[in-house]
């Protein structure tokens, strides 16, 4: 089953996110490094995902999902104006290059389900089958080398 609250506008699966995984794994290891890179502190790394009524701050205050909801749509897979400026001046650039290749996924996919499939695979631990989150280098659970599936 499908849960929509980890649909993001922008194209990022949630529940490949690092916020998202750091505060369902109570990693606090995890929380400290998203806290500097964020600006903020590890208690305020918690997230129910982007649909949620409990997201991320830099979330709430996004300017794509703004924009999603403001042209009444699901997501940038449903516009005509994918990648827009909003997408590429997005603030993390390692973000955009994946907002990049997932949207166009999602959208040739046309299946929530099978585009969920898709995310979780590319971060799946080959060694241990532990979905880690997007960008992890080594798999949190057994510590093996896990390859950029994007090669960025």
């Amino acid at each position: 089953m499908v849960n929509k609250k980890l649909l993001a506008p922008c194209g990022l699966y949630c529940g490949v996110c690092g916020i998202y995984y750091a505060d369902k794994n109570n990693d606090d290891e995890l929380k400290k490094k998203l806290a500097k890179a964020y600006w903020t502190k590890p208690e305020q790394i918690k997230c129910e995902g982007c649909l949620s009524e409990n997201k991320f701050y830099f979330c709430e205050t996004c300017e794509i999902r703004k924009c999603v909801f403001g042209k009444g749509l699901n997501g940038c897979h449903e516009c005509n104006d994918f990648p827009c400026k909003k997408i590429k001046n997005y603030p993390y650039k390692l973000a955009t290059e994946y907002m990049l290749k997932s949207t166009p996924k999602r959208k040739d996919l046309n299946d929530d389900a099978k585009w969920i499939e898709w995310e979780e695979n590319n971060w799946r631990c080959n060694n241990c089958g532990t979905v880690n989150f997007r960008g992890a280098r080594r798999c949190r659970q057994c510590k093996n080398e896990i390859k950029n599936p994007f090669d960025l």
